[in-house]
């Protein structure tokens, strides 16, 4: 040091530097309006997307529950054909389904999903005159059960 009391050499001078203060936590909230807006977008589209999940799913119930009965129908035609109308009954109003028989009642199948023309004369049958190709009724109904469409 010099007389003045100043340092004079390199060790000294850096034996005075300080430590820089810590500088502030950076926030991680968004600054601006735009990020605010697209986040609450992103919210109520999650919001809608989950409502119309459930509506769908509770919709279908009828559908899974046909579903698990004609897996314990097993080969019973009478009882498949049973199955079928209720689940008929719980997707479109009841004055269009209730009265249809016979060829009517296949023309409907087909038209609103995609029932086999084969299993028609198995299924006007099956209350009747049980036995046939069950195993291909059963097939049917299944593939109707879950590919027809809904009455709006």
């Amino acid at each position: 040091m010099n007389e003045e009391g100043a340092p004079t050499n390199l060790v000294d001078l850096i034996g005075r530097l300080s430590e820089p203060p810590e500088p502030p936590p950076i926030s991680l909230v968004p600054q601006t309006a735009g990020w605010w807006v697209l986040g609450a977008l992103l919210f109520f589209a999650l919001a809608f997307g989950v409502w119309r999940f459930l509506l769908r799913w509770r919709g279908d119930a009828y559908r899974r529950a046909a579903l698990n009965e004609l897996a314990w129908a097993a080969d019973d035609p009478a009882a498949i054909a049973t199955i079928l109308r209720r689940a008929a009954l719980a997707a479109y109003p009841r004055d269009e389904v209730a009265g249809l028989a016979g060829a009517d009642w296949i023309a409907f199948l087909r038209e609103t999903g995609s029932f086999p023309e084969a299993a028609g004369p198995i299924l006007v049958r099956a209350p009747y005159a049980p036995g046939g190709d069950a195993g291909t009724l059963r097939e049917a109904g299944e593939r109707w059960i879950r590919t027809h469409r809904r009455a709006a």
